[in-house]
């Protein structure tokens, strides 16, 4: 998930004109260099671009206008989350297959929830990110096992516990994510990586094995959904290449701060992913549904999506646990 880049406010105000009717707008503080931000919000070979912090929410919200190294990362999920809904749209209008919200169909509406969230809650309310990702996660788990699994996986010992172990790892990938940087500082340790790579990559490989097993045992051409389904194996894993590794930034420091950077490529193709992702589960929607309740039964149905809510619970009162440990320890380094 994306990383607070944000510093120590300067000048500690904002800077008011005047104004003839109401309340003056506020100006933005220009952004900050590495060294006067705090050592927890630092990223290794970025050098400048860091907001300061401190701000309201409001300043925070006028900042998705304002040049700093954040701005492709939150552009490139505001865009792919208003192309999910806007996609989503036409898929359950006039024209959208008969669409219509039921129990088969209520976890692609959950996935689509989860694909769209906004990570901008992130800048102002610091591991909220990882909230976000964690639910995303689920919720593309708990989609890919009822929608796009072979009848003979999900009844196989993995299919058997696939979701409950899905959850506790999206949990847990909330949890270590958040403790990776509330614990470590400059230089980062490469445990501090691990903590953060290793629960995801266990859980993604958890989560697409749905999908491996049809790429590994059906022919491509069989169904549209496939091909579909490899694209998105493949940009998920390139995008998870550049947030394991400082590439390009860290061959020329600096020169990347504010376009290019490897956690702009990793949101950009992550993003990309989520798109072609749900291409692909629309595919398996109108493929499966038919059959969807003849296969798990309503009440296993409703009973995988109440454990979305309940993930998502666990998982933000984690985070909340967190950021008041980071506040804490924030305010000490300040004295």
């Amino acid at each position: 998930g994306s990383v607070g880049r944000v510093g120590r406010l300067s000048t500690g105000r904002f800077t008011d004109t005047p104004h003839s009717a109401g309340p003056p707008p506020p100006s933005l503080p220009s952004t900050i260099r590495d060294v006067d931000a705090p050592p927890l919000f630092r990223e290794r070979f970025i050098l400048s671009g860091y907001r300061p912090v401190g701000l309201s929410w409001r300043c925070y919200l006028l900042s998705l206008f304002q040049i700093h190294n954040e701005t492709v990362n939150v552009w490139s999920h505001l865009l792919a989350a208003v192309f999910v809904v806007m996609r989503f749209m036409v898929f359950i209008g006039p024209e959208g297959q008969g669409f219509s919200v039921d129990v088969a169909s209520l976890p692609l509406v959950l996935y689509v929830f989860s694909a769209s969230h906004s990570e901008e809650a992130h800048y102002s309310v610091f591991f909220l990110d990882y909230v976000g990702m964690a639910v995303y996660q689920y919720g593309c788990a708990l989609a890919l096992f009822l929608y796009s699994s072979d009848i003979d996986w999900s009844q196989s010992m993995l299919g058997q516990v696939f979701l409950p172990a899905a959850a506790l790892l999206a949990w847990f990938s909330c949890t270590t994510g958040c403790y990776a940087k509330l614990r470590f500082r400059r230089p980062y340790p490469l445990h501090r990586k691990l903590c953060q790579v290793v629960p995801l990559g266990v859980a993604y490989l958890l989560d697409i094995s749905p999908v491996a097993d049809r790429l590994l045992t059906h022919r491509w051409t069989s169904n549209p959904a496939l091909p579909l389904h490899f694209l998105q194996v493949t940009l998920f894993l390139s995008s998870a290449f550049f947030f394991s590794f400082p590439i390009p930034e860290s061959f020329s420091p600096g020169r990347y701060d504010i376009l290019g950077h490897s956690h702009q490529l990793f949101h950009i193709l992550l993003s990309v992913c989520t798109l072609v992702q749900q291409e692909a589960l629309f595919e398996d929607f109108l493929w499966r549904r038919p059959a969807l309740l003849r296969r798990f039964g309503e009440e296993r149905l409703l009973l995988a999506c109440l454990s979305f809510p309940c993930l998502t619970l666990c998982c933000t009162m984690t985070a909340l646990f967190m950021r008041r440990r980071a506040q804490a320890q924030l305010m000490k380094e300040q004295r």
